[in-house]
Parts: structure tokens; sequence; C-alpha cells
């Protein structure tokens, strides 16, 4: 791939690439984080039960704090970590994901908009102490209410 100027990067969607972050970007450019699939594997859910709908939420401590540690990696080697899935399209989401140290996110181009409203209302530095607290949390209900109150 770099002998024809490509560079490679992963998909972050299993726990164990995100716990392992350090080992894999020293082989690759660039992580892009699946939230979708991080979610359902790190919840242990299948994302087609409505039974299982709020274990399948990206909003989900455990999933956050696996971001944290994914972008924390990219932070210390220098590469991007960006997001694609639902997560990157929720305006207040978003928010905490900047904060986590996400460097980029894939969304619809319908939620642009919003997103962008959204992260216009507020500061880095408010993103990184939401993201803290957010990620902190006991389950995403309250993650969530949270963050709407840091950041809505």
């Amino acid at each position: 791939c770099r002998a024809r100027d490509l560079k490679p990067g992963i998909m972050v969607e299993v726990p164990s690439v995100a716990l392992l972050a350090d080992q894999f970007l020293a082989e690759v450019d660039f992580f892009s984080v699946g939230t979708n699939d991080l979610t359902q594997y790190t919840m242990a859910a299948d994302r087609m039960s409505s039974h299982l709908a709020t274990l399948t939420d990206p909003w989900q401590p455990a999933v956050l704090r696996l971001i944290a540690l994914t972008a924390a990696a990219g932070q210390r080697a220098d590469k991007p970590v960006g997001v694609c899935g639902e997560a990157a399209a929720d305006p207040l989401l978003a928010c905490v994901l900047v904060g986590l140290g996400v460097t980029s996110l894939s969304m619809a181009t319908n939620a642009i908009p919003a997103v962008g409203v959204q992260l216009g209302k507020v500061t880095l530095e408010q993103c990184r102490d939401a993201a803290v607290q957010v990620a902190a949390a006991r389950n995403s209900r309250d993650a969530k209410e949270l963050a709407a109150e840091l950041l809505g």
C-alpha cells in the first residue's frame, strides 16, 4: 500500500482492537471506529433484537471508554482516529467523541447541519470535560442526560 502512496488503516469494531490499539497503530496509519459493531460486540448484544436495544446504544459507558482508549493511542502515535456509524450523527454524542480525542466524524449528509450547529456551540475544553464525566456514567441513559446537561 505505502509503495503506491496509499495509507493503510483499520476499522476498530471489536473490543480487542481497542484494547491493543497501540500495537495495531504501529502497523497502520489511521483508525476508523465503527461504533455500530463496536457497541454490538462490546455489549454482546444482537443489534437486530428489539429486546436488547438499550444494550446496543453507543452511549454505553463501556463503549465510550473503549473509544477513549483508542483515541488516546492515536494521540500517542500521532495518528488520526475517526468515528463512523450512527454515533457520529448524534449532535451531543459528536461533542463527546471530539472530547474523547476523536479526530474526524463520518456521518450521513443530512446529519451534518445539526452536528455542525452543536459543535459550534461548545468549546473543545467543554467537550473534553463533558467526555470525562459522560464516560464515567453508570449507564447509557445517565450518559445521555449528563451530556445534555453539560453540552445542551
